[in-house]
């Protein structure tokens, strides 16, 4: 099973993505990928790391904030709910979340439920 796994909607505009076990660099960068090929970085995005242990050095913080500081272009980038129950995770996700000066809201949530609740008030 991959790391890193999602579904980009077209229909409804929105991505949903669930990560489990041990997520890499690669495994991020590769989603990253994805979504600008798939013209996707402006849709709501749900990411599920419930069950992910997250490995980055603070040097694969750092390539992650170049890289999404580059993607400042294709601003307005939808807004971001990240879900983590871990201590590392929403530490992880919190320094993730601060990256590259995106202009769009995030929130770190405990529940799937909570992300998709928070996502919907962000499209009022």
């Amino acid at each position: 099973m991959m790391p890193l796994t999602f579904t980009i909607d077209h229909d409804k505009r929105f991505v949903h993505a669930t990560a489990a076990g041990r997520v890499v660099l690669k495994d991020v960068e590769d989603y990253f990928d994805v979504l600008m090929v798939q013209d996707a970085m402006p849709y709501p995005k749900l990411v599920d790391a419930t069950h992910a242990q997250f490995e980055a050095t603070d040097d694969d913080i750092m390539t992650l904030g170049a890289r999404v500081s580059a993607y400042a272009a294709v601003d307005p980038r939808g807004p971001i709910c990240l879900v983590a129950v871990t201590p590392d995770a929403i530490d992880i996700l919190r320094r993730f979340s601060n990256l590259g000066g995106a202009s769009r809201p995030s929130k770190i949530v405990a529940t799937v439920d909570e992300g998709l609740q928070w996502l919907s008030e962000q499209a009022k």
